[in-house]
């Protein structure tokens, strides 16, 4: 662009400092300093210099204090209420980051920046430079000409001299005459009551002027005739200071507003000060400072804030639409009004094809200020094809989400390809949380705009389709591009690692839209059972309580640590045996479990009433409220990328806490319900961490015990014992089973005596007789043990690894932990990759051959279906072939099938 052809851009910075305000969330830095103006202005100032790449720009504020129009009239912004404190805390700041950006900044005392504007927009029109005003106040449009536009920045507007027409009714010249007709509140202009806008073009329209309507407005006949006339004498002033003053002596002329360099230093500051993260980081880079001038957090940042831009006609799209099909793979992210996958609707849809380069295409942002967008519905079909298209690889953080929320615009989302969550997680599922700002920090050395920066916090939290276009923009179209430069960081590490990128490929990316599908099925549940078995809680936790108190010689609150405290230690004299950080006896569980085990009844039955309690919080009162009311089932969330070992966690309802070793947990189970005509097929996998145990370490004993599809436990009992499975006592039984499943999770001599109620050293006699019958279990052991010393990770039969960070910690505790989790981590990883496996497997089957049968929920080594009662057995039969196909060990899985009219009765 040549000089001559670049516009003088003049900002109304009052205008703009109001309009963030009112736009954004109550922003803060640390402090507590209110920063949402500030960060609202310098984003629409930004944008404005990328969109129009030019160096010729003013930023205009009001002064403080009197202005020539007051004097007109003494009423003049009368009833406009003060600046808010909160506001005005910003001006200050704001103006001088203004400065250190390198904007010229002027304010002239006793006229208004609106006049300074028009002075500097004529000046500019003579010396035949063109002119972009930009502000959101209507006034300004008297000014606009041949030279002269307007733009609107929040809603992405422009006006010309037809626009103006269009939007008023009347052409820029009769603007003045208009706003003095109408009048304004909020400056406190008089006008003429009744007459607004339709009326004031009209009568503009036939009398050509202000002064032919006085000329005519006898003619003027009804009510608003009257209130012409009778205000007539009132319409010079309204006139008056509705009139931009074009001709004041300004110490600039329009060719001395140029933008200046930065003042990089200064600008440091303020970023760091305000808590400008992003911006801090960008500049950063840019400039090439050290990361230990002006910043203690870490190193220099690599990565660089990308060129975003907004979608907003058909012809953007197209463009945007061909550009992503071209792509070899594209990011893409979905923006929603709601983080409940199953109510989630399409506010907008970020695009990355390069690094450094998105777009937001913003579909649903609503208020005042926003700018017009494209239809949702008839975008989201443009968009199916490309969507649906298994063959168009997409990458995303966090997919499954997404594939839900499209799915509640009928769109099934194909051609998933990358997931950087389940990437990071299966390179190093202990290094990092997983979600992107984690992984931008980590891997990018970035930090990404924050929810909380563009839609406040708590209460005052807005949702993402009230977020002012601007700050969405930068908001998402950050989040698509972040996605695709992690991706392009992450897959060649995943490449150089053969086993995880295989767990990656064929477990993780292949689960996602199976987990979406059941996510989204839902588990019936029977409210009116629950709210029976509510009741019956309550009346239990009164007895309970009522046993406690006779117990304690007195009343007391079981909730409170405090009194339980006196109750226990004071009162009854207990044995402390723990504290807590602050020095006073310890009530946690595992205290009072210790307790209950040396035979003291009071820690029992508060152990008792917390269970009941719990009970009822998180199931039988809880679950009800969690009903969907369009489905009339409960959709939990599972997570993939949360537990170190690949098990599967959920949420909202947490269905792997219900307990099942008490009856009022298994009572709960039955409150989970087919639909009518159907049953519950639950599937559990028997001992399978056993079997896994068997396989790694190759004892032939233990491979022997369970290729004769022996009781295990009986068995290990026949061995520690001496004597024959038929002649296995209960109690024998039992200690074996403690015996089986503690080595596996990595159980002491001590745990164990303490499990069973015996003297440690019988405990360690029955460890030791254990490991001389199957001491291929003990070299297992203690290989694994090294291994992980030697490699810092150990690994689960399909390659899953998990890093062990503490496993040469100075502290013997972390480190004997580290090695118990090594000892177990293979066996319960290897246990969550064979469910996963066997739920794909499942999943293609329903979806090709049993459409009718449904996949509901997965707990621990349990998958549960609903089923159609008149195919019940040949379900069952293909669902446990499936799940004894999905791992091929050196012992058999074995899956104990059970169906019923609920979750209890299937098992």
């Amino acid at each position: 662009m040549t000089d001559s052809a670049k516009p003088l851009i003049l900002v109304d910075g009052s205008s703009y400092l109001y309009r963030a305000y009112h736009a954004l969330p109550p922003l803060t830095n640390a402090t507590g300093e209110p920063t949402g103006a500030i960060y609202g202005v310098v984003s629409m100032l930004r944008r404005l210099l990328e969109d129009h790449q030019s160096d010729r720009i003013a930023v205009v504020f009001d002064a403080p204090g009197r202005t020539f129009r007051d004097d007109l009239y003494a009423e003049y912004k009368a009833n406009r209420p003060s600046m808010p404190s909160d506001l005005a805390q910003q001006r200050e700041p704001l103006k001088k980051l203004v400065e250190a950006l390198g904007f010229p900044l002027i304010e002239i005392t006793g006229v208004e920046a609106d006049d300074v504007i028009g002075t500097l927009a004529v000046q500019a029109t003579q010396a035949d430079m063109p002119v972009i005003i930009s502000t959101g106040d209507k006034d300004m449009a008297q000014l606009v000409g041949p030279f002269v536009t307007l733009l609107n920045t929040m809603s992405n507007t422009r006006l010309d001299r037809e626009g103006v027409i269009a939007k008023f009714g009347v052409p820029p010249e009769r603007i003045i005459d208009y706003l003095a007709l109408v009048g304004d509140t909020s400056d406190n202009i008089p006008g003429v009551p009744k007459v607004g806008p339709k009326t004031a073009a009209k009568w503009l329209n036939e009398y050509g002027s202000l002064d032919g309507i006085k000329q005519n407005a006898a003619a003027i006949g009804g009510k608003v005739g009257e209130n012409l006339r009778s205000h007539i004498d009132e319409l010079d002033l309204s006139r008056e200071l509705a009139t931009i003053h074009c001709s004041l002596d300004l110490p600039l002329q329009p060719n001395e507003l140029i933008l200046r360099n930065p003042d990089t230093h200064t600008l440091i500051d303020l970023y760091q000060h305000l808590g400008f993260n992003s911006w801090l980081r960008e500049l950063r880079n840019s400039e090439g400072h050290n990361a230990d001038t002006h910043n203690s957090a870490g190193d220099t940042p690599t990565t660089q804030r990308g060129d975003y831009t907004c979608i907003q006609t058909e012809a953007e799209l197209e463009e945007w639409i061909q550009r992503l099909e071209a792509a070899e793979y594209f990011a893409f992210d979905l923006e929603t009004d709601s983080l409940n996958y199953m109510d989630a609707k399409i506010v907008g849809v970020s695009f990355a094809v390069n690094p450094g380069e998105a777009a937001y295409l913003p579909l649903a942002h609503r208020g005042p200020d926003q700018p017009d967008q494209l239809d949702r519905e008839t975008t989201l079909e443009r968009l199916r094809p490309l969507l649906e298209d298994p063959n168009q690889k997409k990458v995303g953080q966090n997919l499954k989400y997404d594939m839900s929320v499209l799915a509640n615009h009928t769109i099934s989302l194909r051609g998933v390809a990358h997931d950087t969550m389940l990437a990071s997680y299966c390179l190093d599922s202990t290094a990092s949380r997983h979600d992107m700002n984690s992984l931008a920090n980590k891997y990018l050395n970035y930090q990404p705009i924050s929810y909380e920066d563009v839609a406040g916090k708590g209460a005052k939290q807005i949702t993402f389709d009230q977020v002012a276009l601007p700050q969405a923009v930068e908001y998402a179209a950050e989040d698509a591009d972040i996605t695709l430069r992690l991706h392009e960081h992450l897959w060649p590490r995943l490449q150089s690692e053969p086993q995880p990128c295989k767990v990656y490929q064929e477990i993780e990316i292949p689960l996602l839209p199976v987990l979406s599908r059941i996510e989204r099925i839902g588990v019936r549940v029977d409210p009116e059972l629950l709210g029976v078995q509510s009741r019956e809680l309550a009346e239990r936790m009164q007895e309970i309580e009522q046993a406690a108190h006779d117990m304690a010689g007195g009343p007391f609150n079981l909730g409170s640590p405090k009194q339980i405290q006196e109750i226990l230690y004071e009162r009854q004299g207990l044995p402390v045996l723990s504290k807590t950080p602050k020095g006073a006896p310890s009530t946690a569980e595992s205290v009072l479990e210790e307790l209950a085990a040396q035979g003291h009844d009071l820690p029992r039955l508060i152990l008792d009433y917390r269970s009941v309690s719990k009970l009822r919080s998180t199931y039988t009162e809880k679950l009800p409220t969690l009903i969907n009311p369009k489905t009339g089932r409960v959709h939990t969330s599972y997570h993939q990328a949360v537990a170190a070992t690949g098990r599967l966690s959920s949420s909202d309802p947490n269905l792997q806490n219900i307990p099942i070793r008490s009856a009022e947990g298994r009572r709960i189970r039955r409150a989970f319900i087919p639909n009518d005509g159907c049953l519950l097929l639950a599937a559990d996998y028997s001992q399978v961490e056993l079997r896994i145990m068997a396989h790694l370490s190759g004892d032939e004993s233990l491979k022997s015990a369970f290729a004769q599809n022996q009781d295990i436990h009986a068995a290990t009992a026949a061995e520690v014992f001496g004597s024959t499975p038929d002649a296995v006592t209960a109690d024998q039984r039992r200690a074996a089973k403690a015996i089986n499943f503690g080595l596996i999770y990595g159980m002491s001599a001590w745990g164990l005596a303490r499990q069973l109620g015996i003297e440690r050293g019988e405990a360690q006699a029955y460890v030791d007789r254990y490991f001389e019958r199957y001491p291929g279990v003990k070299d297992f052991m203690e290989k694994t043990r090294k291994l992980a010393h030697e490699q810092g990770f150990v690994e689960t039969v399909y390659g899953r690894r998990l890093y062990l960070p503490e496993i040469h910690s100075r502290n013997n505790q972390r480190r004997q932990y580290a090695e118990r989790t090594a000892i177990n981590a293979p066996m319960q990883g290897t246990a969550a990759d064979i469910i996963k496996r066997a739920m794909i497997a499942v999943d293609e089957w329903i979806r090709t051959e049993s459409p009718e049968t449904r996949m509901v929920m997965q707990v621990h080594d349990e998958l549960v279906l609903e089923i159609q009662d008149t195919h019940a057995s040949a379900v069952a039969e293909r669902i446990q072939t499936f799940m004894t196909d999905a791992a091929t060990l050196d012992v058999p899985l074995e899956v104990e099938v059970g169906m019923g009219e609920n979750w209890d009765a299937a098992h």
